[in-house]
């Protein structure tokens, strides 16, 4: 059986990372699975959100925008350590995936690239200017403006990419694209 290959699809709320993911599933040659960060937030019970064991966004004005800090407990950090166990599980399985995720901590990468060693794994660096970002949260309506605001200067600081794509002017297609060709799928 020939090695999965594991696909991490890196960047700020908003970047394109599912919309490129669910473009990948369309143009490569195996079927890949989509694991979003998103589903494993979701699991956790509605009591952790806004509880100092699970998920906290604080709003503050950043230049005078708003800006969500992201406060982690022990709850959310053992649900999204499991995620990353659970990806491995997936690859050891012989399942291609597509990770979208936001990294924030180097810790996480060295944590992936240990768990999956023995896999073909890619970290892919999706990235696009703040007032991009912000003005995509307005657009989509599902995102708590001022998440992008946080993120922007801790996703990537210190990041190793095997390849780094700028949204700005591209569309899902057109970055997935890019990814197959560049890594072969």
């Amino acid at each position: 059986m020939p090695r999965p290959h594991v696909i991490i699809l890196n960047g700020v709320s908003s970047v394109g990372k599912s919309s490129t993911a669910r473009a990948l599933q369309t143009l490569t040659a195996k079927p890949f699975l989509h694991v979003a960060m998103d589903t494993f937030i979701d699991m956790l019970p509605k009591g952790m959100f806004g509880h100092p064991d699970g998920l906290i966004f604080e709003t503050i004005l950043d230049q005078g925008k708003p800006s969500i800090i992201i406060r982690t407990g022990p709850v959310i950090e053992r649900a999204m350590q499991g995620m990353r166990h659970a990806i491995a599980a997936m690859a050891a399985q012989g399942n291609n995936l597509f990770v979208d995720e936001v990294m924030i901590g180097k810790d996480k990468e060295r944590e992936y690239r240990a768990l999956l060693s023995q896999f073909d794994v890619h970290f892919v660096g999706l990235f696009a200017p703040l007032d991009m970002l912000e003005a995509r949260e307005r657009e989509r309506g599902d995102r708590e403006i001022g998440l992008a605001r946080w993120q922007y200067d801790r996703v990537h600081r210190d990041m190793i990419y095997d390849l780094e794509i700028d949204t700005t002017a591209t569309t899902p297609l057109e970055n997935a694209q890019k990814i197959r060709d560049t890594f072969g799928l």
